[in-house]
């Protein structure tokens, strides 16, 4: 294997590390698809299977995709470049550019979210929405003209901590605001269980029903939370490897992101649902329990604006730790073809993603359309590729010595074996599932 000389940039510590992948894993989905997910198939029953597949898929995911980083000191473009030449197999100039393309889609729909997100924290703190009618309020606001200042600022904010770099920028951010949003979970949790009726939200989360484990939607469904929770696409969790030190513990950093990345979901669902049955509102609202339910709550609670800001702080915290994880993986991609300085290439690439994207913010069916096609088809299939390169074409040997360097206790072939006849088969099938279903993660 070919070692590169450059002198790249890194994270400075383990833990900033580990912060900055549970950043890039916790998102929007832990907040509004896995409270009604675990609720709707089988409560603490579909822990189980989900618990199953996190071990199965996203703990293996992320070992290999952050070892393929780290190997090669670049991310999915770079690497899998270096690979094709180093094999001497064709294609590799059109094959790497898959993983990119579907992460930097997933960062085009994401920041339009983050649009509205942002939008509601504002009218939060001015105390507008204790008056707002929110159905009809959310109706308006979504794919109008409105949206676009939004989502420019949520691209703003993600460029601006790019552009700094990995240590200084990325890193830094997430060392404050993972802890912050862990802390304002546990603080309207505590606000959500003191609503009267709130234990049946509880009861909605936890209480299993068993004969739902004999469903297979209930498998499929936490095959597919299990596999996207933890921001499996091929390019994002390669790119936080390519900064890794030698001496951090991959298997070790893969069980830590997955399991921070299961408890903030775990807690979402405990910060909503309890609320959400308190007040005989729809759990099952989708999108709709962000930004139609959930300020609905509010407007019934004492300080109610401020508990409101407080959540969708807590969003945005969630949302920008991811975005700026997605919008790292193009520009890594960017820097490795050209000359250009890192703040060119973030101003750049973010420009062309807002300006591609700003249709999206305005018709609700190209939205909806598109982030399909990323999520369902385009991203797998970069997840697919990432690890076919990684587990059958890069040298045995050196796909072992690049999981257990710097590991306390040394993975064997079978991580190989695992990878490729278990892992990558697994992947097609979610990609076949989500297609079948329109989603299921």
């Amino acid at each position: 294997m070919e070692k590169s000389l450059e002198k790249r940039e890194g994270f400075s510590t383990k833990i900033g590390f580990i912060i900055s992948c549970i950043g890039a894993a916790i998102g929007l989905g832990n907040v509004w698809m896995f409270p009604y997910k675990l609720g709707e198939n089988g409560g603490a029953a579909f822990l189980i299977p989900y618990f199953f597949f996190v071990a199965l898929l996203g703990i293996v995911g992320l070992m290999g995709e952050f070892s393929f980083g780290r190997m090669y000191k670049k991310g999915s473009l770079g690497a899998i470049r270096q690979v094709f030449k180093e094999k001497n197999i064709k294609g590799g100039s059109i094959v790497s550019i898959i993983p990119t393309l579907g992460l930097i889609g997933i960062f085009m729909f994401y920041t339009v979210v983050i649009g509205w997100v942002l939008k509601y924290f504002f009218i939060s703190l001015t105390g507008e929405i204790s008056s707002i009618n929110t159905e009809a309020y959310f109706a308006t606001f979504a794919n109008s003209p409105n949206v676009v200042f939004w989502h420019a600022l949520a691209v703003i904010i993600t460029l601006i901590i790019v552009s700094f770099g990995v240590s200084k920028g990325i890193e830094q951010i997430n060392k404050i605001i993972i802890p912050l949003l862990f802390i304002i979970f546990f603080v309207l949790i505590f606000k959500s269980l003191s609503l009267p009726g709130s234990l049946n939200g509880v009861r909605y989360l936890l209480k299993p029903n068993w004969s739902d484990l004999l469903k297979p939607m209930t498998w499929v469904m936490a095959m597919g939370q299990a596999f996207f929770t933890v921001s499996i696409t091929g390019c994002c969790m390669v790119v936080c490897g390519s900064y890794a030190d030698n001496k951090f513990d991959i298997p070790n950093c893969a069980i830590s992101t997955a399991f921070f990345d299961t408890l903030a979901a775990l807690l979402a669902g405990f910060m909503i649902m309890p609320a959400v049955f308190a007040l005989g509102l729809n759990p099952t609202a989708g999108p709709a329990l962000m930004f139609v339910t959930v300020p609905s709550i509010f407007q019934t609670m004492k300080f109610g604006s401020l508990l409101s800001a407080l959540f969708f702080l807590s969003i945005i915290f969630a949302s920008i730790s991811s975005s700026i994880a997605m919008l790292e993986g193009p520009v890594e991609a960017v820097l490795s073809l050209t000359k250009w300085s890192r703040k060119k290439a973030t101003l750049i690439t973010a420009i062309i993603a807002f300006i591609l994207s700003i249709p999206l913010g305005l018709n609700g069916e190209w939205f909806n359309n598109f982030t399909n096609f990323i999520t369902i088809v385009l991203s797998p299939i970069g997840a697919v590729i990432t690890a076919v390169v990684f587990y059958f074409i890069v040298n045995k040997k050196d796909v072992l010595d690049g999981v257990n360097t710097g590991a306390k206790y040394k993975l064997g072939s079978w991580f190989i074996t695992f990878g490729r006849y278990i892992f990558i088969p697994a992947t097609i099938i979610i990609i076949i599932l989500g297609i079948r279903y329109g989603g299921i993660g």
